[in-house]
């Protein structure tokens, strides 16, 4: 990882995911989960706060070292124990069926082979357990897609790889997840092509 990705980006990310706007969105993600739960993008812990008691502990996977260390703060106040356990989400370093609950918050768009990330979340999820999620990706709108076709080049360069126009659902669907709960919208502080929301629970098979 480099010096941007590594020590810049997860600031970048922290401002414009960290917003207080968001956190009724985190919230409704994170309603429902359970037992022993394995958070990719964990990012600088913004959702720590809205872990329901439900939760045993949490396994974080965050490959930057900023990040993480912007997350200390929300992990010494959390109720629930965090424990940084991985580094990447397309290789989690974790035996099979580990996992009661998953947790993703904006983490899709970016990791580089999304389809082996869910492939990893579905073998360390225990069958039935829950993969909650909330994303941005290809809006429902074609007018709104086209625009996110033609700026995407330019957020991959500089948003660290993030992709405007992946399609949340049928690639969970394709991982072999059954969705058992989906709400898609438009953040309203957010312009259409980058507000095109998804968020919901997925269940393993």
């Amino acid at each position: 990882m480099g010096f941007y990705e590594d020590r810049i980006l997860p600031r970048i990310v922290d401002l414009t995911c960290g917003s207080s706007m968001l956190d009724s969105v985190r919230e409704r993600t994170c309603t429902g989960l359970s037992g022993r739960v394995v958070e990719i993008g964990f990012g600088s812990g913004r959702n720590a706060p809205f872990y329901p008691a439900s939760v045993t502990d949490v396994s974080a996977v965050e490959p930057a070292d900023r990040g993480w260390d912007m997350a200390a703060s929300r992990v010494a106040a959390s109720a629930v124990p965090i424990e940084r356990a991985g580094l990447d989400g397309q290789s989690l370093p974790f035996e099979d069926n580990s996992f009661d609950s998953a947790l993703s918050t904006w983490t899709l768009c970016t990791i580089p082979d999304v389809k082996a990330a869910l492939s990893e979340v579905r073998r360390v999820l225990v069958p039935g357990g829950a993969f909650h999620f909330v994303e941005h990706g290809l809006a429902p709108d074609a007018a709104v897609q086209k625009w996110q076709h033609r700026f995407n080049p330019v957020q991959r360069t500089v948003a660290g790889g993030c992709h405007l126009n992946r399609d949340i659902r049928g690639l969970i669907e394709t991982a072999g997840f059954e969705i058992r709960d989906i709400d898609c919208f438009y953040e309203k502080s957010v312009p259409k092509t980058w507000g095109a929301m998804s968020l919901g629970v997925a269940i393993a098979p």
